[in-house]
């Protein structure tokens, strides 16, 4: 086994943990009531990674519909389309969201889920996604606010050097989540939902798959960002005490006019 199927094995498991915890079923499942997916809809789902929400989709659209899911990673898209073998329907793509490998008009409803965080231009990829829905389409788009992130412990002021480091270091565009209502209007949607829900972990084991802790610090601690016996007490004392930790995650659903002109845009054509 390589160190990159290890690598790739790891983001996996830590996508499906986060999927299937609270706030991951909470959102996921109202993001998919915005979009009013219905038979016959064909669905793009931009960083689609291992497939997860790809067989959700498939059921809302039917064997009518098409459901497209294109990611940059081999590895991703390997589990995609075994996770999908049930739906012929489903066709999986390698494709950057900066230049989407789509036709303009192509597709009725969009989605991409924890994406924009990572990118090097989220506005370009949002005007990918205009450019490829259909006059009247819509689109979801969730992130966290990772400059929200707030974890109790009494030394505040490591908490306080975490989260910066987090949002410095660790995450490229880490107050995405509060944009999304902004990106969508300036390529050109009406904004119709931006909603918060505000993610609260009680158990230090729930907050671990999600947030990291240890790996995180440790990296924080290699950089020079934390004192390496400082960030140690720290994370023991996550441990042993009552544990809280709290950040944002913001979704937003945007639909644009029946009469839109058709966009130009920088994809490629293809047989979508």
């Amino acid at each position: 086994m390589t160190g990159s199927t290890t690598h790739a094995e790891r983001q996996i498991t830590y996508l499906d943990e986060a999927a299937a915890s609270d706030i991951g079923r909470e959102y996921k499942q109202r993001v998919l009531h915005e979009l009013q997916i219905g038979p016959g809809h064909v669905l793009l789902d931009v960083g689609c990674g291992p497939g997860t929400d790809l067989p959700a989709m498939a059921a809302a659209t039917g064997p009518t519909g098409k459901v497209i899911g294109v990611d940059q990673d081999p590895a991703m898209r390997d589990t995609a389309q075994q996770r999908t073998r049930a739906y012929p329907y489903v066709e999986i793509q390698a494709g950057d969201a900066h230049a989407l490998p789509l036709k303009a008009a192509s597709v009725d409803r969009a989605h991409a889920d924890r994406v924009l965080q990572h990118l090097a231009d989220p506005a370009t990829a949002v005007a990918e996604l205009q450019r490829v829905l259909r006059p009247g389409g819509r689109v979801a788009l969730a992130e966290p606010d990772w400059d929200t992130l707030t974890i109790d412990a009494p030394d505040t002021a490591t908490s306080r050097a975490y989260t910066r480091f987090v949002t410095t270091n660790v995450v490229r565009n880490a107050a995405i989540g509060r944009s999304l209502g902004r990106l969508l209007h300036n390529a050109g949607f009406t904004v119709e939902s931006v909603d918060a829900t505000v993610a609260v972990f009680r158990d230090y084991r729930s907050a671990e798959t999600i947030l990291r802790m240890p790996t995180v610090a440790e990296r924080a601690w290699q950089a020079g960002h934390l004192d390496e016996d400082t960030a140690r007490a720290w994370l023991a004392e996550l441990t042993t005490g009552p544990f809280l930790a709290a950040v944002t995650f913001f979704t937003a659903t945007g639909r644009l006019p029946e009469d839109r002109p058709a966009q130009p845009g920088i994809g490629r054509d293809s047989h979508c």
